[in-house]
C-alpha cells in the first residue's frame, strides 16, 4: 500500500512537471478533456435544472386533472393525418360533460387562441397570452387574486365583456393608474378589467403575470371558439378519493355515445392527464441529453488522443530515467502503474478546469437570470471526475504498456 502511494505521489509530481515544463504543449493536450467535460456537464446541468424547474411548476396542478381535446399531450400511435381529422373540442360537448358526467369537482371550457394586442389608451401591448375560459379555470388552475376579484359563473355563462390580468401586464399597461375598472380593448371589442392576478414570477411556461383570462363565451359571440378551426379543450377536475382510472373510462365511454362512435370506431378525441406532460417533457429532456452527449463526446475524444500524445512524448523524453530504475530493480509494473497514474491525473486536472468553468457559468447565469436555478448537482461533478479518470485511464494504457516493456539496458543506451 505504501508502495502505491509513494507511486502516485511521483506520478503526481512527474504530472505536475509536464506542465511546468511543457507548458503550451500540456494546455493544448488538456484543452480538449477541458473543454469536453465543460461541454457535457454544463448541458447536463442546465437539463437538470430545466427539468426540475418545470416539474416543479407542474407540481402545482393536480395530477389527475383531465384534458379532454383533439390533440395528444404525449407520444401516440395514432397518425398525423387521422388526427388532423378529429373534430374540435367545442362547448357544446362541454356541456354535455358537465352535465353527465359524475364527479367532476370542477370543469372548464377552453379556447386556445393566438397571441392578442391589448390596448388602453395610448398603451399597447402585443403578443399577450389570453386564455378564453369558463369560470372553471379559476379553481382548476388554482389562480390568485391580488386585486379585484375573478369572473362568475354568471359572467361566464352569458359572455360578459370583462377580462382578469397578470400583475405583469396591469403594470405594463396602466403604469400608475388603477386598473380595477378600467376599460381595455381586445378582439377589436371594449372590455372591462374586474380583476388583477397575484405575481407569481417567470415560469418556463406562459406565466400568469403576463396571460389575460377572460369568459370564453365571449370570444365565441365574434370566433364561434371551437367549430371554425379554433382549438378547444375541456379541463376536467374529479372529486379528490374518486377512482382516476374509472373515471377516465366512465368518460370515455359516454362521450363515443355523445359523439356516436359505434363499437369498432377508434376515439375521435383524446383524454389527456397530466403524466403525458411530464412523459413528453421527458422525451424531450432525453433527446436534449442525448444530443449533449454527442457533441461533447467529439470534444473528449481529441482530448483523449492529446492526452496519448503526451505521454508517448513523456515516455521518449524518460527513456533513460526508465532504464535506470529498472536497472535498480523496478518492476514491469510499477513502470505501468507510474505513466497511468500520471495519464489520469493530467486528465483529471483538464476535468477539474472544466467542472470549475461550468461552476463559473452557474454563478453567472444565476446572477443574470430571474426564477431560474443553475444547478450544478454533486452527481454531475461526480460524473465529471469520472469521465476524466476514465479519458485518462483509456489515454494512457498504449504508452504505459510501451514504457514497461522498455528494455533497460536499450532505454540507457537510447537515452544517452
Amino acid at each position: 500500500m505504501i508502495l502505491y502511494l509513494r507511486l502516485f505521489k511521483e506520478s503526481f509530481a512527474f504530472a505536475l512537471n509536464a506542465l511546468r515544463n511543457n507548458r503550451l504543449r500540456t494546455f493544448l493536450s488538456l484543452l480538449g478533456v477541458t473543454i469536453g467535460i465543460f461541454s457535457i456537464i454544463a448541458v447536463l446541468a442546465a437539463v437538470d435544472s430545466l427539468d426540475q424547474s418545470i416539474k416543479s411548476q407542474l407540481s402545482g396542478l393536480d395530477k389527475n386533472t383531465i384534458y379532454l381535446t383533439k390533440y395528444s399531450f404525449g407520444p401516440t400511435e395514432v397518425p398525423r393525418w387521422q388526427r388532423d381529422n378529429y373534430p374540435q373540442t367545442e362547448n357544446d360537448d362541454y356541456e354535455f360533460v358537465k352535465r353527465n358526467i359524475p364527479d367532476i369537482k370542477s370543469s372548464a371550457y377552453i379556447i386556445f387562441g393566438n397571441s392578442e394586442t391589448i390596448k388602453y389608451q395610448n398603451n399597447s401591448i402585443s403578443n399577450v397570452d389570453v386564455t378564453p375560459a369558463s369560470y372553471g379555470i379559476y379553481e382548476i388552475e388554482d389562480l390568485k387574486i391580488g386585486e379585484g376579484r375573478f369572473y362568475t359563473e354568471s359572467e361566464s355563462s352569458t359572455g360578459a365583456p370583462v377580462i382578469v390580468i397578470g400583475s405583469e401586464l396591469a403594470k405594463n399597461l396602466f403604469e400608475n393608474e388603477q386598473p380595477i375598472g378600467k376599460q381595455v380593448r381586445i378582439y377589436g371589442r371594449k372590455v372591462t378589467v374586474i380583476g388583477v392576478l397575484k405575481k407569481v414570477g417567470s415560469s418556463f411556461f406562459d406565466s400568469p403575470d403576463e396571460k389575460a383570462y377572460l369568459p370564453s363565451n365571449f370570444v365565441r359571440q365574434f370566433t364561434n371558439g371551437g367549430s371554425d378551426g379554433i382549438p378547444g379543450a375541456i379541463t376536467i377536475k374529479p372529486e379528490a378519493g374518486v377512482d382516476i382510472d374509472a373515471f377516465e373510462q366512465v368518460l370515455k365511454q359516454k362521450f363515443r355515445v355523445y359523439r356516436g362512435l359505434k363499437a369498432d370506431e377508434p376515439d375521435n378525441f383524446f383524454v389527456n392527464k397530466l403524466s403525458g406532460m411530464t412523459d413528453a417533457i421527458d422525451n424531450i429532456i432525453g433527446v436534449m441529453n442525448l444530443v449533449g452527449w454527442v457533441i461533447s463526446g467529439f470534444s473528449l475524444l481529441v482530448g483523449g488522443f492529446g492526452i496519448a500524445n503526451i505521454m508517448f512524448v513523456s515516455v521518449k523524453e524518460r527513456t533513460n530515467l526508465i532504464g535506470i530504475q529498472k536497472s535498480l530493480g523496478a518492476k514491469n509494473r510499477f513502470i505501468l502503474f507510474q505513466f497511468l497514474f500520471e495519464a489520469i491525473i493530467l486528465a483529471v486536472i483538464g476535468g477539474l478546469i472544466g467542472l470549475a468553468f461550468v461552476w463559473l457559468v452557474s454563478l453567472i447565469a444565476s446572477q443574470f437570470v430571474d426564477d431560474f436555478e443553475f444547478i450544478l448537482s454533486f452527481k454531475n461533478m461526480f460524473l465529471g471526475f469520472s469521465l476524466s479518470t476514465l479519458i485518462g485511464l483509456i489515454s494512457g494504457v498504449l504508452p504505459a504498456i510501451s514504457a514497461s516493456k522498455l528494455d533497460p539496458v536499450e532505454a540507457i543506451r537510447t537515452g544517452m
